[in-house]
């Protein structure tokens, strides 16, 4: 049983059905002790044949009841507790998955796919198990042990003290066995996801796999996840094993006692009147410990359940207590509207856990509607500057400003729902080209998606395609192109009509003539909205209102194309540099 803060809650939330569940198991448990009582009466009816048609008829009718009742009650708990436990699941699932999409990318970071999804498969499979087979073994082993204990006592009080002999003996084996099997089903929790996330891993860089000729060197890592997940599930299984084996021997051993001891008093009875124990109150004593069997082997498979549960519950309780970092605290509400000026104020910032200074002391103003382009090298920090400014990590206080507010007082989902962002790896869902294009709209639209395509210049393309826009695009867009699915992302983030729009290196897979023509369109379109494009392409540049460029975290220059040219260095450099590759026929930056 699950009784943290967090999962106790399930149980006030679906109280009523847990209870119905658990009358009905009770109610079960109570009918299926009656049939010893019926088998018992008909044994003595026989040897003292004293069973008449009528008693027959009457004893049958019983039997019939009870087991319509077992019937209607074992169908009603597990619809209430079973079921239970499938919503339970699913609330918790919820919760996870809401509770992630607000953690910021250093949780990503830490936390690979593969071993979050093992999350979402194999630990709460294990909740799951908890709150339904858990509880149903917990009320059954309860309910059915004392009223057959309770029977069993009324029939012989020597043999039932005896029987209490395994209870006892497994309570102790489950305090000593159940830290063990906990910490084993840990470690095996543990491979499972370091195997998930490999094979998560792998899928997605087949190619390079294949490209460098690595499917055996693979194939051999695999075999060793794969092996320690076999050896820490073994491991975990001769435990629960052992148990089960150990716990079913001490029952046969004290269900052989129960034979001799009750023949021996069957025995005396028959030479001492006084003594009476006859043989269908020995069967009935009999049934009633097989009855107390199960309660009994439920314990040590509860050991199991709980062991592999508290080790999944930990797990994901480590997932929500996660700090949500980026969020509303220092919101103003009366912010409701953003126009597109950003103001950097002397931002400094390094990555959580790093001491590196990724910018340092970063200082100029874009104006509303401006066009402004980023540019530097590798590691400039120019990717790093527009994800500080949809907020994938915290600033400073008043660092960057947009429309005169301090980025951290602009709600979120105004800040981000104002600016179009298309980064600079372009991923694409695993849908239809139609509804990627319209994945900021309720419902798709061919129409629309087609209107923004054409803007983004691939609407030609996703002509091509058989099935045109209701083309399907693979995991992450793998069935198109670089340059298409540049496109394709740029189309996507033009419909949203963002105040701000933000181009990371998007158009670098596309050709000049190409990307000449979205320039065009952007402008007409973008009028009087802020739009910030990084790239490396002079001809990307040239013509934009404000070139940024920037030097290891630093900014080295601002101006126009012939400011810059006349001013900095880095800027003249990259210049010449593109102009060698032009005339050495690698590209034509000017050709329109």
């Amino acid at each position: 049983m699950l009784f943290n803060k967090y999962f106790a809650k399930y149980y006030l939330k679906y109280w009523i059905c847990f209870l119905i569940g658990i009358i009905a198991l009770v109610a079960v448990d109570f009918f299926q002790l009656e049939i010893p009582d019926v088998v018992g009466e008909v044994i003595d009816g026989l040897r003292y044949k004293t069973l008449t048609k009528d008693v027959l008829f009457s004893l049958s009718k019983k039997m019939f009841f009870v087991a319509f009742m077992v019937f209607v009650g074992r169908f009603i708990w597990r619809i209430c507790i079973f079921g239970n436990a499938v919503k339970i699941e699913a609330d918790i699932r919820n919760d996870m998955f809401n509770h992630m999409i607000k953690l910021s990318q250093e949780k990503f970071s830490k936390n690979k796919t593969g071993a979050i999804m093992a999350l979402y498969t194999n630990d709460l499979n294990s909740i799951r198990q908890i709150f339904g087979m858990g509880t149903m073994m917990s009320v059954d082993a309860l309910a059915l042990g004392i009223l057959a204990f309770y029977k069993m006592l009324k029939l012989n009080v020597t043999l039932a003290l005896a029987s209490l002999v395994p209870l006892l003996i497994v309570l102790v084996i489950s305090n000593i066995v159940g830290r063990i099997i906990r910490r084993k089903s840990l470690l095996n929790l543990k491979a499972y996801s370091e195997l998930s996330d490999f094979v998560q891993e792998d899928y997605m860089g087949i190619g390079v796999i294949k490209a460098f000729v690595k499917e055996k060197l693979k194939l051999k890592q695999f075999e060793k996840y794969n092996q320690k997940n076999m050896d820490t599930c073994i491991a975990f299984t001769k435990d629960n094993i052992f148990v089960n084996v150990l716990i079913s021997a001490i029952l046969t051993t004290i269900a052989s006692l129960i034979i001799l001891i009750g023949g021996y008093y069957i025995y005396k009875g028959a030479t001492n009147t006084s003594t009476t124990f006859t043989i269908g109150e020995l069967t009935k004593f009999s049934s009633y410990f097989g009855s107390l069997v199960w309660p009994i082997m439920a314990i040590g498979q509860l050991i199991n359940l709980s062991s592999q549960g508290q080790a999944s519950a930990k797990r994901i309780l480590d997932l929500l207590n996660e700090e949500v970092e980026i969020n509303d605290l220092a919101a103003d509400s009366s912010i409701s509207e953003i126009k597109g000026d950003i103001t950097f104020n002397h931002l400094s910032f390094s990555y959580p856990g790093s001491d590196k200074t990724v910018l340092d002391d970063v200082t100029f103003k874009i104006n509303s509607g401006e066009f402004v382009g980023l540019m530097g090298s590798t590691g400039s920090g120019k990717t790093t500057l527009v994800d500080l400014l949809v907020r994938m990590y915290n600033v400073n206080e008043n660092t960057i400003l947009i429309d005169d507010n301090d980025i951290m007082t602009i709600p979120l989902s105004l800040l981000r729902d104002s600016i179009a962002y298309v980064t600079q790896e372009s991923f694409l869902f695993k849908n239809t080209i139609s509804s990627n294009i319209c994945f900021s709209m309720e419902k798709d639209d061919e129409d629309v998606a087609k209107k923004y395509a054409i803007l983004s210049d691939v609407d030609k393309d996703i002509e091509e395609f058989s099935e045109g826009y209701n083309t399907y695009v693979g995991e992450r867009g793998v069935t198109v192109s670089g340059g298409q699915k540049q496109r394709i992302s740029i189309a996507r983030a033009l419909l949203k009509e963002a105040p701000i729009l933000v181009l990371d290196d998007s158009l670098s897979a596309v050709d000049i003539i190409t990307e000449e023509a979205i320039l065009k369109r952007l402008r007409t379109i973008r009028s009087g909205k802020t739009t910030i494009l990084i790239a490396h392409r002079i001809s990307t540049l040239k013509k934009l209102d404000k070139i940024v460029v920037l030097n290891d975290g630093k900014v080295d220059g601002i101006g126009t194309h012939e400011t810059l040219l006349e001013t900095n260095e880095i800027y003249k450099r990259e210049v010449k540099l593109q102009e060698l590759e032009k005339e050495a026929g690698e590209y034509d930056y000017d050709k329109n």
